[in-house]
């Protein structure tokens, strides 16, 4: 099933961002955006905890160019509401050419140090860890005033966004089984100058890396 109040993408420019207070009632943290869109001022809760585990968050930072993003590279900034398909511009982490981790290569004889350390590079995979670790990489691709682009799912109240990280490969059992679903995954975009983008996208590490059609574990 989609998630309960619709999937699509924030367009805007980031205001700032601020990490959540943190406080002993056992609350999962985030990095929160501020980002101005035509309707106002955005928050945009990106997860980077999962229930205080040291290393219940997984996250990966890469480049994408426009092209591998499709049509939410042109958007105009505001909210809009994606079709959860390969088409729309939606994001799937496992099934999306420009969000799924790409292996590193593999080779007969040990290659120069270089040409390794290109191959692991290029290997974009998950890195485990605690908030504290999350936040400062997600804090690392953001840039005040720069164009962001986040995808997940609308507040019903008021304006954000949620859900900012992947939203499937849920265990049956957990309360979010029914959110399972492809092609509506979280992710955050900042415009670079030199063109493209940095990504920042997290999952949890309960969450699969393999699902079947309906975004649940296989």
């Amino acid at each position: 099933m989609p998630l309960d109040h619709g999937y699509g993408v924030l367009v805007g420019t980031l205001v700032s961002h601020q990490r959540d207070t943190p406080d002993d009632q056992g609350r999962w943290f985030h990095v929160n955006l501020r980002v101005q869109a035509p309707a106002g001022v955005y928050r945009c809760a990106v997860d980077v905890d999962a229930a205080g585990s040291s290393v219940g968050v997984q996250w990966r930072t890469f480049g994408v160019d426009d092209a591998g993003l499709g049509p939410v590279a042109s958007l105009a900034p505001g909210f809009h509401l994606l079709a959860s398909t390969p088409t729309s511009g939606a994001v799937d982490l496992i099934r999306h050419p420009a969000f799924r981790p790409r292996p590193g290569c593999v080779f007969v004889t040990r290659p120069p140090a270089w040409l390794e350390r290109l191959s692991r590079a290029l290997a974009s995979t998950w890195t485990a860890g605690d908030h504290l670790a999350a936040s400062t990489a997600l804090e690392s691709v953001l840039v005040v005033g720069a164009r962001v682009l986040v995808l997940g799912e609308p507040f019903t109240s008021g304006l954000g966004v949620h859900n900012v990280h992947q939203n499937q490969g849920d265990p049956a059992g957990s309360p979010w089984w029914d959110e399972n679903g492809t092609w509506q995954d979280g992710a955050t975009l900042v415009q670079r100058a030199e063109g493209g983008y940095a990504a920042f996208v997290s999952k949890f590490s309960t969450q699969a890396d393999r699902t079947d059609d309906d975004g649940h574990p296989v």
